[in-house]
């Protein structure tokens, strides 16, 4: 589709007989895809998982969209049915644990401490259990307030404290060696 329809929808579906409120979701879709790709791959660390995981909370969010649009909690339930998608699928037993790349360099890089930090995050970050980065990834990524984590991720304020505290305790353990070999671990006097 050429004319930047999403999915089938908006406009030329709309004038096809479609719904009228495919027009609308269509711009929320169009609006919030950027942002809304971003945090699935900080959650799953893949940037085709991350599509996966988009489509299916967007498609979820396709089904019910005349009945919440009216409610005005759009971005709040996406962000819900994207994490629930990516905590299901953590929960598969085949899912492997590799990681994959879009493209592999020809020769080995000179890598700044910028990227060798954000890498060990990175790397670090997968280590942490799903549901403790899925806080991690709402509270401090899409700097939501513990409330806003609590309601998309269905739990209680409580809960996002002690999964938040229980997360950076398991990243600050992992990052220790390579935070020391780039110069930014505390004293060890």
């Amino acid at each position: 589709m050429g004319s930047g329809a999403v999915c089938g929808v908006g406009k030329d579906r709309t004038a096809r007989g479609g719904a009228p409120w495919e027009g609308d979701y269509a711009d929320f879709v169009r609006s919030r895809t950027a942002s809304l790709r971003g945090t699935a791959y900080v959650l799953c660390g893949d940037w085709h998982r991350a599509e996966d995981l988009l489509q299916t909370a967007l498609l979820k969010l396709y089904l019910v969209w005349p009945r919440l649009v009216r409610h005005g909690e759009l971005d709040g339930y996406v962000r819900k049915m994207l994490v629930r998608a990516f905590l299901k699928e953590n929960r598969r037993k085949w899912r492997g644990r590799e990681q994959s790349f879009a493209e592999l360099p020809d020769t080995v890089a000179t890598w700044d401490s910028d990227h060798s930090q954000r890498l060990a995050v990175r790397t670090a970050l997968a280590d942490v259990p799903p549901k403790q980065r899925a806080v991690l990834v709402l509270r401090y990524w899409n700097d939501l307030s513990v409330a806003e984590t609590a309601a998309a991720l269905g739990c209680s304020p409580g809960t996002v404290k002690s999964q938040a505290a229980r997360g950076l305790a398991t990243l600050r353990q992992s990052l220790s060696p390579e935070l020391h070999a780039c110069g930014q671990g505390g004293s060890t006097a």
